[in-house]
């Protein structure tokens, strides 16, 4: 008999491992395709890498979802929505289609979620400190809505080597911890094949001493379907009567994506531009004009984004009012909107931020030198 944890080893390692494979039988495939992402004066890249990490991950997570977990109709409308957004993502990759194509998958992949999978926003929580809202005839229009949003500020993340992984694999995992606590173990359970397939991801996209560069990019279609992921198992745990997760907590959990979507789409609808409107004016790029390395930028965005959700969900555990969270909430994306008006102001923050962590890595290896007395040890030649 396999035990619980040998059950849990193995969902999390078998995902891994076929996404690598299939990352590897991929290459190819992806140059004979042109299922490449070239290099423009918005990236950082420097040579054409191919753009198949969101299909292997799809095939790392349903081969063992399949195998782990009886078919039903919720996990069936699942993959049939999964896989109209990493086909028409693919698509995209290879033919840069029009935003509407784009957003009218996004929009077929919902509405599978809602009448295929019976997942959907029914109510918003106390969001205004009064009992929890229903949405009524608004339901399914906010859950589109939603929906899109988390998949285009996942997708607006994507632009550097290891970001959108990482984000993705910081929420599946708090994502997972809320289903825990909330006593949904089922749901907890398939998360740990996501984080497998993700881990399996990261190491052949970001940087190491190894691999000074990305190998392969999860593309649109990997960014379109974690997304839509992260959107469908944040509305399964908060409109769940049998295990609540109150909706006030779901925006923490991607905090970061979201803050930085919100505030640049308000900023180009206000100028007049289109919201989908390429530019650098994402924080990760204003980021790394301030001096970070691509990998830098994503080990800092992903533990403030792990920072403000864990922060949310022990608030709520001390029993924080809920519409003091949603006022905090907007209280940062306010901050950020005032703080990037000006790219220099902006810039010069995220200087100043790198100069600390800087000098707090400096110490801590500085430590590590030292003897157990405190005296440093010398470099032996």
């Amino acid at each position: 008999m396999v035990s619980d944890w040998q059950r849990l080893v193995l969902e999390f390692t078998l995902p891994a491992v076929i996404t690598l494979v299939m990352l590897w039988l991929l290459q190819p495939l992806a140059h004979r395709l042109g299922l490449l992402d070239h290099p423009d004066e918005r990236k950082d890249h420097a040579e054409p890498t191919a753009a198949t990490g969101g299909l292997a991950m799809a095939v790392g997570i349903f081969l063992p979802m399949m195998w782990f977990t009886s078919a039903s109709p919720a996990m069936l409308s699942f993959m049939a929505a999964a896989m109209l957004l990493v086909l028409v993502g693919l698509l995209d990759d290879r033919h840069d289609l029009r935003w509407w194509v784009r957003l009218l998958a996004q929009c077929g992949a919902v509405l599978l979620m809602v009448y295929g999978g019976g997942v959907r926003v029914e109510h918003i929580g106390h969001v205004f400190g009064v009992e929890s809202i229903g949405l009524g005839a608004l339901s399914v229009p906010f859950t589109v809505f939603a929906t899109v949003g988390v998949i285009n500020a996942l997708n607006m993340t994507d632009g550097v080597d290891g970001l959108a992984g990482s984000i993705s694999l910081a929420a599946m995992g708090m994502l997972a911890m809320a289903a825990l606590h909330a006593g949904n173990a089922d749901l907890a359970e398939r998360l740990v094949v996501f984080c497998g397939a993700l881990l399996g991801f990261l190491l052949m996209n970001m940087r190491f001493p190894w691999q000074p560069r990305a190998r392969v990019f999860m593309g649109n279609a990997g960014s379109a379907f974690l997304g839509f992921t992260i959107a469908w198992v944040s509305f399964r745990l908060t409109q769940n009567p049998t295990h609540p997760v109150t909706p006030v907590l779901a925006p923490w959990l991607v905090a970061t994506p979201l803050i930085d979507c919100v505030v640049l789409i308000v900023r180009r609808l206000h100028r007049g531009q289109s919201p989908f409107r390429a530019d650098r004016a994402h924080m990760h790029h204003l980021m790394l004009d301030a001096g970070f390395t691509p990998t830098q930028v994503a080990v800092t965005l992903t533990a403030i984004n792990l920072l403000l959700g864990l922060a949310a969900a022990v608030a709520l555990r001390m029993k924080v009012p809920q519409p003091l969270l949603v006022l905090s909430f907007v209280a940062i994306c306010l901050w950020y909107f005032w703080l990037t008006a000006r790219r220099v102001r902006a810039v010069d923050l995220f200087v100043r931020l790198n100069r600390v962590l800087t000098r707090s890595h400096l110490k801590s290896k500085d430590s590590l030198l030292a003897s157990p007395d405190g005296t440093e040890i010398e470099n032996v030649e």
